[in-house]
């Protein structure tokens, strides 16, 4: 088990491991979500000017990739493009894990207490985008989106502009474009707020969507409309940054744009006159991308296998200490018996918060609040084990109180140490009897990696995630990707089965053979 584990670590070491820090020193790292088209989007070559994006073997385009290239030339450095979430933008570069955020960010009041902002690089108009069959494709003022379910990006301004719009029926903001895509692809929503360049990318990619702009549009703020470099309130090289942003003349700007809507992801029309049939598009997509879904699903497997196992040894050994009798020393009972509450706490508090908040917390709060940086994939290893830990040692502790009381009775009158009864009597049939509870763990486990996409974990869902927003093809997209999940987890459950009845088989044959050893005594 200890080779295993070993082996696991390094191989996290030598495939997922920060770069060195020469390395580090010589890459500006430019935080976006590269799913933002054509501020920035994911495509699979350096085609265009493209950049690499980190822990992948992507790359990252788009407006914002231009113009953070401009700013990587003056600092005299290689820019290097950390994919992350929306909501994880700002905290990544408070945390350190960023140097600057270039991802159509507006430069609002409450942005501003957080980080600071350079000048302006592009002015946006706020557009509306909806489904090109429905009643309000034709629509020419805000009126007549009364009744209309409206959305928009959680945390960015657009939300603020819901209310203008009078009589709407306001749906709750939802996470990134992609998300929004979807719903307005099934009809959950009639239209979501976006900016005319986003729209325009939208509509090109997809037949379906259309841009709605109006004459007597939305009341905006200039600072709202704004896009500018969001950086830490303590670097000084923000002046540099104006000074590159200055060279931009509003013709230049606006040239570049134009150049990255030409530039953009376009969805793949099929050689056929008839229109593929789902499936047809299911394997398309496989074969297209069946390397990024690779990477996703073996990075998926390797931290549900290691924190399975992790969290597993960390559930036997609190399940050992706590089942421990009080030590006789005075001291050593007092510090027992802290150390239980400690364990106690962590218990209670890792079963109690969500894992998507876990990760948030430790991976960008230790960075924050002791200048602890971890690599992601060491770190949702970390975040995982730590969290199955927690559910195992109720899971270990049933198990042991499932032993008979009798053999703890009888190791202690043989002289057994409270070590020797749990390892060579209790354990074995604990780890035995908390087998389909462990399988059960490890399959929450593979599905559970999804909610670490929430700190750019390149796993099985932001893998998917990543190839709906190159493609627009979001339903079968999410139809591979849930393929795959249930062939993992389908398959784990079938190994895990196929253990316990070896063990059970095992005992069985032990268990007779011990009875035949006796009768042949007995003889």
């Amino acid at each position: 088990m200890k080779k295993l584990l070993l082996s696991c670590f390094a191989a996290c070491l030598f495939l997922f491991g920060n770069i060195s820090q020469a390395q580090a020193d010589s890459y500006l790292r430019v935080g976006m979500e590269a799913a933002y088209a054509p501020f920035n989007w994911t495509q699979d070559t350096n085609a265009n000017g493209a950049v690499p994006i980190e822990g992948t073997n992507q790359y990252a385009n788009g407006y914002d990739v231009q113009v953070a290239k401009k700013v990587a030339k003056s600092l005299n450095k290689k820019l290097l493009v950390v994919k992350t979430s929306w909501t994880g933008l700002i905290p990544a570069l408070t945390s350190g894990k960023i140097d600057m955020i270039a991802a159509g960010m507006s430069p609002t009041e409450e942005r501003k207490k957080e980080i600071a902002f350079s000048d302006a690089y592009y002015t946006s108009e706020p557009v509306l985008v909806v489904k090109a069959d429905s009643k309000f494709a034709k629509a020419k003022t805000l009126d007549d989106f009364a009744g209309a379910k409206i959305t928009a990006q959680q945390g960015v301004w657009h939300v603020n502009l819901i209310p203008q719009i009078k009589g709407v029926n306001a749906q709750t903001p939802m996470g990134d474009f992609s998300q929004m895509r979807q719903a307005l692809s099934s009809g959950v929503i009639d239209g979501y707020i976006s900016e005319r360049p986003e729209a325009m990318t939208a509509e090109n990619a997809n037949s379906s969507f259309k841009m709605v702009s109006l004459k007597k549009g939305f009341t905006v703020n200039a600072s709202d409309a704004a896009i500018a470099v969001g950086m830490r309130q303590d670097d000084n090289r923000i002046n540099q940054v104006n000074t590159v942003l200055s060279t931009l003349s509003n013709k230049d700007r606006v040239a570049l744009m134009d150049k990255m809507v030409g530039l953009q992801p376009k969805e793949k029309k099929s050689a056929d006159a008839a229109k593929p049939s789902f499936f047809s598009q299911m394997w398309t997509i496989v074969k297209t991308n069946w390397k990024q879904f690779l990477r996703g699903t073996g990075l998926t497997l390797l931290i549900s296998t290691i924190g399975t196992i992790v969290g597993l040894m960390i559930g036997l050994l609190i399940g050992i200490f706590r089942t421990a009798p009080k030590a006789k020393n005075k001291a050593l009972a007092i510090l027992q018996k802290l150390f239980g509450w400690f364990l106690n706490v962590y218990i209670e508090v890792f079963r109690g918060t969500p894992m998507i908040v876990q990760s948030m917390v430790i991976y960008y709060g230790t960075a924050q609040a002791f200048g602890i940086s971890i690599d992601r994939t060491l770190a949702a290893i970390f975040i995982v084990s730590i969290n199955t830990g927690a559910y195992m040692t109720e899971i270990v502790r049933g198990g042991i109180f499932a032993v008979d009381k009798g053999q703890f009775e009888a190791a202690t009158a043989l002289g057994f140490t409270h070590g020797q009864t749990m390892r060579k009597i209790v354990l074995p049939q604990v780890i035995r009897n908390i087998l389909p509870a462990t399988g059960n763990e490890f399959v929450i486990n593979i599905k559970d990696t999804s909610v670490l996409n929430v700190i750019s974990v390149v796993e099985l869902y932001f893998s998917g995630n990543t190839v709906a927003t190159q493609n627009y093809q979001y339903f079968q997209t999410f139809s591979v990707i849930a393929v795959i999940y249930f062939v993992l987890t389908f398959t784990v459950t079938r190994i895990l089965r196929y253990i316990e009845r070896r063990l059970d088989h095992d005992t069985y044959t032990t268990g007779a053979n011990q009875m035949q050893v006796a009768e042949v005594k007995n003889v």
